[in-house]
C-alpha cells in the first residue's frame, strides 16, 4: 500500500517516471519514506546526503551559513516543491554546504539519496532531471544574491513584503522582525529601523502579530 502511494505521486510529478522500467520504479519506491518534521526541526545539515525531498504540506527553508553563524535564506519550499540540493551524493558538483529547516510542521516524502544516485547512474533521464531541477533553483539563489549585493535595503524589504502578501493572499505578513531579517539576509536592527520608516510614512503598521500593509501602491513603487 505504501509503495502504491509513492507510485501515484511520482507518476504525477516526475517527468521521467514512465520512461524507466518497472524494476527501477519499484527500486525508487522501496527506498522512499514519509517523514513529518516538527516546526524548527533540522531537515538537512551541511553536505550530508539526506535525499531528495518532496514537500507534501508545510514549509521548508533552505539557507547557507557563514563561519560566524550568520545565515542567508536562499529560498523556501512549499507544498508540491522538491529539494534536490539536499542530495549531494546525486549532484557531485555541489561543493558548498546548504542547510534545510522546517519553518512549520511539514509532511515530506523522501527518496534515499544513495538509492536515487544509484538509479540516476543507471538511467540518464533521471540524472538529466536532477540536474535540470538543481539548475532551475539557482536562478532563485542568484536573485537573492543580486538583492543583497546591489539593492537598497528599502527596496529589498518592499519586495519581500509584497511577494509574501501575494503568496499568502493576506495584507498581514505574520512574521517576526528576526524572521524577516533572516529571509532577506540582513540584521534585525536594520529591518526594525526600515519598518519604523515605512510605518512613519503610513505604508505599513507594525505590531506583535507581524506587519500589516496599509498602502500597497506605495509599497509596490518602492519594490520597482
Amino acid at each position: 500500500m505504501e509503495q502504491n502511494k509513492f507510485k501515484t505521486l511520482y507518476q504525477e510529478i516526475l517527468p521521467f517516471w514512465n520512461d524507466i522500467s518497472k524494476a527501477e520504479q519499484d527500486f525508487i519506491c522501496q527506498n522512499s519514506y514519509a517523514l513529518t518534521y516538527p516546526k524548527g526541526a533540522s531537515v538537512h545539515s551541511g553536505n550530508e546526503c539526506s535525499g531528495v525531498i518532496f514537500v507534501r504540506s508545510g514549509c521548508l527553508r533552505l539557507y547557507m551559513m557563514s563561519e560566524d553563524g550568520k545565515d542567508i535564506t536562499l529560498y523556501r519550499l512549499h507544498k508540491g516543491d522538491m529539494c534536490m540540493l539536499s542530495a549531494s551524493c546525486v549532484l557531485k558538483s555541489i561543493t558548498f554546504d546548504v542547510f534545510v529547516s522546517a519553518e512549520e510542521e511539514s509532511e515530506c516524502y523522501v527518496i534515499s539519496g544513495s538509492a536515487f544516485a544509484e538509479a540516476s547512474n543507471r538511467c540518464p533521464n533521471i540524472k538529466i532531471f536532477a540536474l535540470e531541477t538543481a539548475v532551475s533553483r539557482f536562478s532563485d539563489v542568484m536573485w537573492v544574491m543580486q538583492q543583497i549585493l546591489f539593492m537598497s535595503m528599502d527596496k529589498r524589504l518592499a519586495i519581500f513584503l509584497t511577494d509574501e502578501a501575494a503568496r499568502t493572499g493576506s495584507d498581514t505578513v505574520l512574521m517576526t522582525q528576526e524572521q524577516i531579517a533572516r529571509y532577506i539576509g540582513s540584521a534585525r536592527e536594520v529591518v526594525s529601523r526600515m519598518l519604523k520608516y515605512f510605518s512613519a510614512e503610513g505604508i505599513v503598521e507594525v505590531s506583535r502579530k507581524g506587519v500589516k500593509i496599509l498602502d500597497k501602491s506605495r509599497l509596490r513603487k518602492l519594490a520597482l
